[in-house]
């Protein structure tokens, strides 16, 4: 059977009333902090942390013959974007914009 998605949805539930929904759904702008982070398990870094024994592998690229980077925003981008060379250098279209 097809189903018209564009339908408006009808069911028992439609009575609920806006407060009723809103006391299910906890607040997001509450001042409550999630203690558990799960995007960082390790803990915090506080600030003025001793990073002297870290080693860092970052692999640069030397730029490439189709890009440039913008004198206003100092990101690398494709040629594409370029708007024009000011006096400085050149500009990014949206640099520009």
């Amino acid at each position: 059977m097809a189903t018209d998605y564009d339908a408006p949805r009808k069911s028992e539930d439609d009575s609920e009333s806006i407060e009723a929904l809103k006391e299910r759904v906890p607040d997001k702008r509450s001042g409550s902090v999630d203690v558990e982070d799960s995007d960082n398990p390790s803990g915090f870094e506080l600030p003025g942390a001793d990073l002297s024994d870290l080693e860092l592998d970052v692999v640069v690229l030397p730029p490439q013959e189709d890009e440039f980077t913008c004198m206003n925003c100092f990101l690398v981008k494709h040629r594409s974007q370029l708007d024009h060379e000011g006096s400085d250098g050149p500009i990014c279209s949206e640099c520009s914009a």
